[in-house]
């Protein structure tokens, strides 16, 4: 079924102000509107020819290329160009993310307080046991790195490491966040695809609570108890999940299995004119 012109028109809407905070952020970092543009070709390739196949048929160059509009040679040409690997980025945050989560929720690793302990790196109830409690087969050293450059643990003067933060938030550096923005903004698009084409039948949630004239020396106190409220929230959420997290039992065939999560963040611009509002949608 063809898309009608005024699905067209809500779709370019959407996408034009989806596009306005990327293109500010790419603009603030230099990045020109010609490797925007390649990157742009490229992924729209990669996912015609990886989601959009013909069922019984092989993805083929002519296919993406009627798809997209792009020429066979311009199709040919993107997929013999290397892209970076954001795969290992993703999984390299989520271990690290896991670790952190993991130090302050773990019964073992915190004082009668409810706080996180610090610890040695090596030895009985370490960092070396929460990695390996926490993040599978990730490298002790390639975690503790991790944790230590975006400012998430540090080192004390005896030498043991304790959390500076109760989130895998980075502190240091643009190259971090970039990569949580590839990360959690893809999450909330798929999220709402998903619900595009399955929310009659089999919804993802997805609510925002929001309003317009909030009186900016209120916003503070607002910002202290959403980040409190929906970090012990995401705790909460963790440990379910932790608990779900688990191999299959001995001799069992394998399960299938998803990767799965919920995402929480908060937003705020200066209010619009009354009249401005008035003519929003």
């Amino acid at each position: 079924m063809q898309p009608t012109p005024s699905l067209q028109n809500t779709l370019a809407r959407a996408v034009a102000r989806v596009l306005r905070p990327l293109a500010r952020l790419m603009l603030r970092h230099a990045m020109p509107f010609a490797a925007f543009e390649e990157l742009a070709k490229k992924v729209y390739v990669e996912v015609a020819l990886s989601e959009f196949a013909i069922p019984g048929k092989k993805p083929s160059i002519s296919r993406a290329s009627i798809l997209t509009g792009l020429t066979r040679k311009d199709v040919q040409r993107l997929l013999d160009d290397s892209a970076p690997d954001s795969a290992t980025t993703a999984e390299h945050y989520n271990r690290a993310a896991r670790v952190l989560t993991g130090w302050i929720r773990d019964p073992e690793f915190v004082d009668a307080r409810g706080q996180p302990r610090a610890v040695e790196v090596d030895g009985p109830l370490s960092f070396t046991t929460l990695v390996k409690r926490h993040s599978g087969d990730m490298p002790v050293r390639a975690v503790l790195d991790e944790l230590l450059r975006v400012g998430a643990i540090g080192r004390r003067e005896d030498g043991q490491i304790e959390p500076l933060q109760r989130a895998y938030v980075p502190q240091q550096g643009a190259l971090e966040k970039l990569n949580i923005l590839g990360a959690d903004a893809a999450d909330l698009i798929d999220t709402i695809d998903h619900n595009l084409q399955h929310g009659a039948t089999d919804p993802r949630f997805q609510r925002k609570v929001m309003y317009h004239s909030i009186p900016n020396a209120a916003l503070p106190s607002f910002r202290k108890l959403s980040a409190a409220q929906a970090q012990s929230l995401l705790e909460s959420f963790d440990e379910w999940l932790a608990a779900h997290d688990v191999d299959d039992a001995p001799g069992q065939p394998p399960s299938d299995r998803s990767r799965v999560g919920v995402g929480i963040y908060y937003f705020e611009e200066p209010a619009m004119a009354p009249d401005t509002q008035r003519g929003s949608t």
